[in-house]
């Protein structure tokens, strides 16, 4: 027996340890109870959860998972951040974005925490014309700019520099990003850009020489996040960017007018999208500078290869269903990116999904990073996660998981190819529609959507939003199928003054109907049906009934009930449980059920269209 120090701590120290086996043991016999035999063996392969692009989170990790050393901050391979101070000095930059020309936002933001403006110029955001108008009350020398103009990116740099020289900016003090991504524009558009990456390396080349903070391009991953892309294809594809540019850049070597692949390091910024799953998010950001460290390890420049990072929270989990509720996803996404070692964070407002944000909306995403940040002092420590077996093992896994996918697009031609041939979309396709079961199922709850919805919630109303580019990938939701069977309600509602209903017969003791009651009644809700409990079936101006009770109670009384209700008049009877065969019951909700199916041919049934 080891014998541990007596530092009034060790209050099991003379208990001999546990062994990982006897867990499994342990675990094995629990799940057995459980009516689940397992082999100790597989005890624990059993408690695993399936993640985002078919990676697993096993329930227990130990010392023995070994990954390999994630160095130190600051240095190669960078894991653990691109910067030795981490965030210490005074957090993460808080980013937030601008679609219109509003100035009074643009300072109001700025006066209140925000510490650098992210501009949408262009088709679709402010025209060219109006940055100096916006930027009218900005002191461009302590305020980065980045701006996001697509195809417009050349016209927009050269009003923003002589914006500069107009206000008499200091080239050394300029900070922030042209936001030059050819290859990023085509994914939004479908739309290639003959003339997009020769007038991306010219702006490179003119940072490089005379402005030092400002970078000119950015390599976003959004478009293949917002296209349903897991984090290892997200991942994959910033990398076969990154790389794509990095050739472009270095094109000729110095004496042809190239850049030195340090320089070229230095003209790119990342920016990838921070979910409510906030390991993920963390691994993912902490995967991605690893996997750039490689790259411009085998370019011969590994002291240059810390990648620069700017986190969005995600659009695809944004909701416009109860969208108070995305405030509390923003949050944790919020907390991921800080943790994860951004050095860029852009809350979305949470009436993303809506439209245009307005002034509280604006208001709580900047607060949300100056909390985390003042009050949660998330930027004091460095590398947070660092050490966590999970953490790290995940890191690992997502790293390799992206790192197949960068070969593979590398394999087809490079990003710009497996753009044009469609491979790019059909991956991306092909993870979404296996997402989309799941979301459909509800193992991938939705709050507010697909669980615990509110059909007497006040809508949220918003101006329309400038159009986003479009012609390219898609741009996905989560919420979208339930939204889909929302709006049905919604018109149905308008139409007629009420929402169809269901009878929600509950059988039998409160014990014995509750928790099916629960369920069904959460379930219909999720596709605007309204449930109506209490009552006879008469009564409830319902055209369809569910029976909600204990299997012991169905095979009692399921039938003759399914009887008496058809009796009543309703037209078509279900039973929330497991499907059996009851005479008289035509379906069965349960959990695992495909709900969005179940709720469509609902409405379908109840002419509601």
């Amino acid at each position: 027996m080891t014998v541990l120090p007596d530092d009034g701590l060790s209050l099991a120290a003379e208990f001999p340890a546990a062994t990982h086996a006897q867990w499994q043991r342990l675990v094995a016999g629990v799940l057995s109870r459980s009516g689940k035999d397992v082999p100790e063996s597989e005890a624990e392969e059993a408690l695993a959860s399936a993640l985002d692009g078919g990676l697993r989170a096993r329930p227990l990790y130990t010392a023995g998972d070994a990954t390999p050393d994630a160095g130190l901050p600051g240095f190669p391979p960078f894991v653990r951040g691109g910067r030795a101070e981490g965030n210490t000095a005074g957090g993460w930059d808080v980013r937030q974005r601008h679609a219109v020309a509003d100035p009074d936002a643009v300072l109001t933001d700025l006066e209140n925490g925000v510490t650098s403006l992210w501009l949408a110029v262009g088709s679709g955001g402010i025209p060219v014309a109006d940055l100096d108008r916006v930027l009218r009350d900005v002191y461009l020398d302590l305020a980065p700019v980045v701006l996001d103009a697509g195809a417009e990116t050349a016209a927009a740099a050269e009003e923003l520099f002589a914006l500069y020289a107009r206000r008499g900016v200091a080239a050394d003090a300029v900070r922030g990003n042209l936001g030059a991504d050819p290859l990023g524009t085509e994914a939004r558009t479908g739309s290639a850009d003959d003339a997009g990456l020769p007038s991306a390396v010219a702006l490179a080349r003119r940072c490089a020489d005379t402005y030092p903070g400002l970078r000119a391009l950015t390599v976003d991953a959004l478009p293949y996040h917002e296209a349903g892309g897991s984090a290892a294809q997200e991942l994959g594809c910033s990398l076969a960017t990154g790389v794509a540019y990095l050739r472009a850049l270095t094109d000729g070597g110095t004496d042809g007018g190239g850049l030195t692949v340090e320089q070229a390091l230095g003209q790119l910024e990342f920016r990838y999208a921070a979910t409510a799953d906030q390991f993920l998010t963390i691994a993912k950001l902490r995967a991605a500078r690893r996997l750039w460290a490689r790259i411009a390890e085998a370019c011969g420049a590994p002291a240059a290869g810390a990648q620069v990072q700017h986190a969005v929270t995600s659009p695809v989990m944004m909701t416009a269903r109860d969208p108070w509720v995305n405030m509390l996803r923003t949050t944790v996404a919020t907390l991921a990116a800080g943790v994860g070692g951004a050095e860029s964070v852009t809350v979305q407002p949470f009436d993303h999904a809506l439209g245009l944000p307005d002034a509280f909306a604006r208001r709580i995403a900047r607060n949300t990073s100056t909390i985390l940040v003042e009050e949660s002092h998330l930027g004091r420590v460095i590398d947070p996660a660092g050490g966590s077996w999970y953490v790290e093992r995940l890191t690992d896994e997502l790293a390799h998981a992206a790192w197949e996918f960068f070969q593979e697009t590398e394999r087809s031609g490079g990003q710009a190819a497996a753009l044009r041939s469609g491979w790019t979309g059909e991956r991306l396709a092909a993870t979404w529609a296996e997402r989309s079961r799941d979301l459909a199922k509800r193992r991938e709850p939705v709050t507010g959507v697909s669980e615990f919805p509110h059909l007497g919630e006040k809508p949220v109303v918003r101006e329309p939003a400038p159009a986003a580019p479009a012609g390219g990938l898609p741009r996905v939701r989560r919420d979208e199928a339930f939204e889909a069977l929302r709006a049905r309600s919604d018109a149905h509602l308008a139409a007629t003054g009420a929402r169809p209903r269901v009878h929600l017969a509950a059988l039998g003791s409160a014990a014995a109907h509750t928790a099916r009651l629960t369920f069904a009644a959460n379930l219909f809700q999720a596709g605007g049906i309204e449930p109506v409990t209490g009552g006879s079936f008469a009564d409830s101006g319902a055209l369809e009934a569910c029976l909600c009770s204990s299997d012991a109670v169905y095979e009692e009384r399921a039938e003759a009930e399914a009887a008496a209700l058809r009796a009543a008049g309703a037209r078509h009877v279900s039973l929330a449980g497991r499907p059996g065969s009851y005479a008289g019951v035509d379906s069965y909700v349960f959990a695992g059920c495909d709900a969005v199916a179940v709720l469509s041919a609902t409405l379908d049934r109840m002419g509601v269209s």
